[in-house]
């Protein structure tokens, strides 16, 4: 069953929390899609899942060549669908059907931006209103904690 996780940063940024994120999805055996509303984000963001030593994550940039077999593909806008999970960053959008398609849509956005926050506001009304189960956590002092928990109708 589909399910909704919200997760609001409070001074870290999506590059510092979403490699631990990645590899508890890929152990899952889940491939993944990030997807921002920022080219250069995303570019970043490529930068930094090759990590430091052994610490790479199987990724790329969508819009090359083997897309469709890379286990986590960064996308920007309107993604490509089709994957086990869908990871959104700074207000990306996230349909309904989309959210019903993967095992897990995860909306990553920073708390102090009040224009992001306010689309993660609504993307929570619109998924837990059709129906999907959904938890919202807030990291605060290096962990996350659960602030809100709604069961799929």
């Amino acid at each position: 069953m589909a399910e909704a996780f919200f997760y609001q940063l409070n001074g870290d940024s999506p590059e510092a929390v979403l490699p631990r994120m990645l590899d508890m999805a890929l152990g899952k055996g889940w491939r993944v899609e990030v997807r921002g509303e920022d080219r250069e984000r995303m570019e970043r963001l490529d930068l930094a899942l090759w990590g430091p030593g052994d610490e790479f994550r199987p990724h790329g940039l969508a819009g090359g060549p083997n897309d469709d077999l890379q286990p986590i593909l960064l996308t920007v806008g309107a993604g490509t669908g089709g994957r086990d999970c869908l990871m959104t960053l700074d207000g990306a959008p996230v349909t309904e059907t989309e959210a019903r398609a993967a095992a897990r849509v995860c909306v990553v956005f920073d708390g102090a931006d009040p224009e992001v926050l306010g689309v993660a506001r609504a993307q929570w009304k619109a998924l837990t209103g059709a129906g999907l189960a959904a938890r919202f956590y807030v990291r605060e002092d290096g962990a996350w904690s659960l602030r809100q928990e709604r069961p799929a109708r």
